[in-house]
């Protein structure tokens, strides 16, 4: 009975109360006949009631017919008409009525009416995206020179980034040595092994770190004790430092005023690798911004929860990517609510957060955005518009500008691809019915017309079958574009280099190499497409990574101190008195021996099982 109600007029309303009172109105004899409150001979109520709620414009009080054709009301009535005021809620006289009368808003005539077209009604054409970039689409590399798989990660993680990070860790490493334990300092080319076998973690996954270094007849992975012993493992990854030990000092002592950095241990690497990603690689017309999550649950003030991705626990990065091939062309980490902050919130995290990552002065004009409802608001794609980038995405239909009248229910009972929209100027609102209700918002696409997806139903008898469901040209055009950035995610986590750590700044300095990786995979794949040639999968991209890292580091290492062949006596000697002291790795089988060869100084075992001093021998 409420449902229908909001439907009558003000008059309505007040004949309503004239039933109820039995003081000052009485009852007309005719107030039974509702057919006298239609218009146009419309004569069941029911039947109209519902073809006013369906309707798509919003209904104003009819003040062509006057009230005494509504209802006869008596004189008592009348006199009462001219001085209730018709904007003032009606309570209910009896202490029982549970009747809440709303007030009723003047409508004036003049109002202006937003009406929503259906997907039949001509929209106009809006002005194309006239792409102009900065510079050529595509890696921005020379295209005839043949790159090495770590030629391309070279051009991300840098000799002199990674030199940065050997001084850094040794600064570190030395303010937390202990008393019976003095830091060794490493060299360049221990975190080239170090990252070989970080990269080489990512392909192949064992229950613990240790389970590497395994000799078991059963499980046994020779690879990681060629680069490097577990011990000096552990011991660089307790040590990686990226910042300067003195800055991040200096730094603690600014902690609570706005001249504090948050990002101040990860900054050399982060501000590198930013320039890096922009500098290779030009993005090509169409562009996506979204959210990315690195897992962490570590107690730190950067960390965030977002229940609706897959990684709930984590540091929130801001990416742009390029649809067409998911390269991660900029990025930033979200310091949260920071009075340092490098994003002002005057308007809004999701508005500052697209401005802050497009750059049209490096883009060019005429790239087309892709976001989702978390950044779409008609003021951002107004201004977008003034720099010359068209956008598309979701909206929310709680958002400032989005029109009201398309909060109804006539789309909830819409058949599967009913769409309908509704232009304001540069802007285009539409709405389409999936299995849900899909709010748009365009400065691209036209309204009318759309094309066909296919979607899988179950029939009466119980049988699935695929349909022919129409949609817009926005929503299909957004499902092809807006995946640049999941898709990147999904390319990162499929051989992930990322390990547990105590410290938020490894978490980055793994996810770091992770970025370089796939974009240099990219890069890999975008030149070898330009030449008609076959590119490598990821898997084999990081493969070869690894063999030419550890290429490179048994380049550089010093070579052993020669062997005499033409001594012909080698003999074993111990390094200590007792055997259990002083052991070293052997240079065959890496384990713990106290034997030494004299002629060579080099430490091999020497003993029934495992007599490695003679695979040596032989081998030089």
């Amino acid at each position: 009975m409420d449902r229908q109600k909001k439907f009558f007029s003000a008059e309505d309303v007040l004949f309503e109360i004239t039933r109820s009172s039995d003081d000052e109105f009485e009852e007309s004899e005719d107030s039974d006949d509702e057919g006298d409150m239609l218009e146009d001979g419309k004569d069941d109520p029911i039947l109209y009631r519902h073809q006013v709620e369906s309707s798509d414009e919003e209904w104003h009080p009819s003040t062509s017919q006057p009230a005494e054709k509504r209802c006869k009301l008596s004189d008592s009535s009348r006199s009462a008409l001219a001085v209730l005021d018709l904007n003032r809620p009606v309570k209910g006289r009896g202490k029982k009525s549970s009747r809440k009368t709303k007030s009723l808003p003047a409508v004036s005539p003049s109002t202006p009416k937003e009406k929503w077209n259906c997907s039949t009604d001509e929209d106009i054409t809006p002005p194309p995206a006239v792409f102009r970039p900065f510079r050529t689409p595509g890696p921005q590399l020379i295209l005839t020179a043949s790159y090495t798989v770590l030629q391309l990660f070279q051009l991300f993680i840098s000799t002199s980034m990674l030199q940065t990070i050997v001084q850094n860790t040794n600064a570190y490493g030395t303010l937390q040595q202990k008393e019976q334990k003095q830091w060794q300092n490493i060299s360049l080319n221990d975190l080239y092994a170090y990252l070989s076998l970080v990269i080489f973690m990512g392909l192949v996954k064992v229950p613990s770190l240790m389970d590497y270094w395994r000799k078991s007849n059963i499980f046994h992975i020779p690879f990681p004790a060629q680069v490097m012993s577990s011990r000096k493992f552990y011991t660089i990854s307790s040590a990686l430092h990226l910042s300067d030990p003195k800055v991040d000092a200096e730094n603690n002592n600014k902690k609570g005023t706005a001249a504090y950095d948050r990002l101040c241990k990860i900054k050399p690497m982060y501000q590198e690798l930013r320039d890096a990603c922009k500098n290779f690689f030009h993005p090509f017309q169409n562009i996506a911004i979204d959210e990315r999550m690195v897992a962490s649950k570590a107690r730190n003030g950067l960390k965030q929860y977002m229940k609706a991705k897959p990684t709930k626990w984590g540091y929130k990065l801001f990416v742009l990517a390029d649809s067409l091939c998911a390269y991660t062309w900029d990025f930033f980490v979200y310091e949260g609510k920071s009075p340092a902050a490098p994003i002002p919130q005057n308007k809004g995290l999701s508005y500052e957060s697209v401005m802050a990552l497009v750059d049209e002065k490096m883009l060019g004009t005429g790239n087309r955005l892709f976001v989702d409802n978390f950044y779409t608001s008609p003021t951002l794609f107004r201004d977008l518009l003034k720099k010359n980038i068209w956008a598309c995405g979701t909206i929310r239909s709680n958002r400032i500008g989005y029109p009201k009248t398309g909060m109804n229910k006539l789309l909830k009972k819409a058949p599967r691809g009913t769409h309908r929209w509704l232009r304001e100027g540069d802007l285009l609102f539409v709405e389409w019915k999936d299995t849900r209700e899909v709010q748009m918002c365009s400065t691209i696409h036209r309204g009318s017309g759309g094309s066909v997806v296919k979607r899988k139903v179950k029939g009466g008898n119980g049988q699935w079958e695929t349909l022919d469901v129409p949609v817009p040209d926005c929503v299909a055009e957004y499902n092809r574009c807006m995946g640049g950035v999941d898709v990147s995610d999904a390319l990162i986590g499929y051989y992930s280099v990322s390990h547990k750590t105590r410290k938020w700044y490894r978490t980055f300095f793994y996810h770091f190499v992770d970025i370089a990786i796939v974009n240099a995979f990219i890069l890999q794949r975008q030149m070898a497409c330009m030449k008609n040639q076959k590119p490598l999968t990821q898997k084999q991209f990081r493969e070869r990574l690894v063999e030419e890292l550890t290429v490179l580091v048994r380049a550089d290492v010093p070579s052993s101190p020669p062997s005499h062949k033409d001594e012909t006596r080698h003999l074993p000697g111990n390094f200590a008195s007792d055997s259990t002291k002083g052991r070293r790795e052997c240079r065959i089988c890496s384990k713990k021996t106290p034997v030494f060869c004299k002629t060579c100084s080099t430490p091999l075992c020497f003993q029934p099982k495992r007599d490695c001093c003679a695979v040596w021998h032989h081998q030089h």
